[in-house]
């Protein structure tokens, strides 16, 4: 029998996902509207908070929330140096500086203990990358903003509101994370999601934005933000202005062009209804492969504790003792075998943008350690068992070989 190929992260798109996409084409309106908000409203109670913002990506939603906060040029924002470049390059995009932290030895999350003692009058936000899906440490991230507070110097009312540095939780692998019976999306002040075609839940391209209520913050008038900057500015959306008689509209400032369609919604609306099972099988698959690679001394990100339970998004294995070169041949050695296999993430002060910036990898040792050996295995839920176990299988011999030599 012929093998059939093991993909890496292939969308689970059902019956339910293409009707729906077929009753939004048919339905006369396929850009920004019924569904759309219908969606926002979903993910937002799916959540529990009162306010969602979809968009075409987890980057816009990123950068919108960094421009509607005011945050520009002579500003300095934190982002760990282990992530991908929408994470940094958001902050790239307004003007401001970009302030990159190392991981912690055998981490994935950005060093805690630098993070007070790379805050300064000039800082104005922290992204925190809720890597793989597994969630930041919050509390520890608040404990250490709150011990600089009195350095923060607001540039506008909205960032007098927080009093110190902002929290904008980069989770685009995280939604449906929970860490002390919060979901991903009520830790940080604000977070943004991914439903690109390789995450959890998919609408091709796509992401969103929600955030933790505040008294002082009118959350109409802040929703009413991102319709406007996602929106060029427009004081009406389509929707709106298409109704008889509704064409009038002003263009309040220059602004973006961001927004969610109707027929991605739709594929949205019927993953959600989905989605708990889907994180069910997620975490079957986890448990798999920790039954079967903890005994060979393979280390891997850990998705549940007692604190946290992970979205499931991606398995990372390290292989301890092993090379970046003899990673790569593992790889290669899986994709003989019909297995993607895949790296997350090459730490930035690896790529050609950020080392122009001036950075370099020798300043940031334990993000390269974790990079060197580190493999993603497939996880999705269109595998099935034969399939986990023929990874398992594979990868153990593959790994067996390397560590021999």
């Amino acid at each position: 029998m012929v093998r059939q190929a093991v993909p890496f992260s292939p969308p689970d798109i059902t019956q339910l996902e293409v009707d729906e996409v077929v009753d939004a084409l048919k339905s006369g309106w396929i850009t920004t509207g019924a569904r759309t908000k219908c969606f926002e409203k979903r993910i937002a109670e799916y959540i529990g908070n009162k306010y969602a913002v979809v968009l075409n990506s987890q980057t816009a939603a990123a950068e919108m929330t960094l421009r509607i906060l005011g945050i520009g040029p002579g500003d300095e924002v934190i982002v760990p140096a282990y992530t991908y470049t929408a994470s940094a390059s958001v902050v790239a995009h307004t003007g401001a500086k970009i302030v990159m932290l190392d991981v912690s030895d055998e981490s994935f999350e950005m060093d805690y203990n630098k993070i007070a003692g790379a805050i300064t009058e000039k800082t104005k936000a922290i992204i925190p990358v809720d890597l793989g899906g597994r969630l930041c440490d919050y509390k520890r991230i608040y404990q250490e903003i709150e011990s600089k507070k009195e350095l923060f110097q607001p540039n506008n009312p909205l960032q007098e509101v927080y009093g110190r540095v902002i929290v904008i939780a980069d989770s685009a692998h995280g939604f449906g994370a929970v860490q002390d019976g919060k979901k991903s999306g009520q830790l940080a002040d604000f977070t943004t999601f991914s439903f690109h075609a390789v995450k959890n839940l998919t609408t091709g391209e796509g992401g969103a934005v929600t955030w933790r209520k505040r008294e002082e913050i009118d959350e109409e008038w802040l929703y009413h933000q991102y319709m406007l900057y996602s929106l060029h500015g427009q004081s009406k959306d389509a929707f709106t202005k298409n109704q008889f008689g509704n064409w009038e509209y002003d263009i309040i400032y220059p602004a973006f062009k961001c927004n969610m369609t109707d027929i991605q919604a739709a594929i949205g609306l019927k993953q959600l209804e989905r989605y708990d099972k889907l994180l069910d099988r997620r975490r079957e698959i986890i448990e798999q492969y920790d039954r079967a690679f903890l005994p060979f001394g393979i280390r891997r990100l850990v998705h549940y504790d007692h604190h946290n339970s992970s979205s499931g998004h991606l398995y990372l294995a390290r292989i301890p003792g092993i090379t970046e070169g003899e990673r790569n041949k593992l790889i290669a050695q899986m994709a003989e075998k019909k297995i993607a296999c895949n790296v997350h993430y090459k730490p930035l002060p690896m790529m050609t943008a950020y080392q122009k910036m001036g950075l370099c990898i020798e300043d940031y040792p334990n993000s390269y350690r974790q990079y060197k050996n580190e493999i993603s295995l497939p996880l999705h839920t269109c595998l099935n068992n034969e399939d986990v176990e023929y990874v398992i299988g594979t990868f153990i011999e593959a790994v067996k070989e390397i560590a021999g030599k």
